[in-house]
């Protein structure tokens, strides 16, 4: 399903891959958030997701009432869990109600796993 913008001159269509980009982008800006994650379905690995492939870590589903985003991420050693994904919540929401023009229901967030760097 794609997103439904109506307005005066006709309806906008917007599909989820787009949002889902605009989403990661978003994602990519907040602090404690090192990149999204993909599980190997085979051996259960957690490998973290270049920039150009960001959107295979979020999910986007569209009904009737607005937007639903899964994002599975990675986050920084030493931070406060919570605190990321308060701030990734609000931040993601606000863009995209303000950009894309749909309403955000509900943002889920999976952390797949902690970075740790030497």
């Amino acid at each position: 399903m794609v997103g439904n913008l109506m307005n005066e001159y006709g309806n906008i269509f917007i599909e989820n891959e787009v949002i889902a980009r605009i989403a990661g982008l978003t994602a990519m800006e907040c602090y404690g958030v090192v990149g999204m994650a993909t599980k190997n379905v085979t051996d259960g690995l957690v490998q973290l997701l270049r920039k150009e492939s960001l959107t295979k870590g979020i999910k986007v589903y569209i009904n009737e009432n607005g937007v639903t985003i899964d994002f599975h991420i990675i986050v920084e050693y030493g931070t406060k869990i919570s605190a990321v994904a308060d701030n990734l919540i609000n931040t993601v929401k606000y863009k995209i109600e303000e950009f894309i023009g749909l309403k955000v229901e509900k943002i889920n967030i999976f952390v797949e796993g902690v970075r740790v760097d030497n």
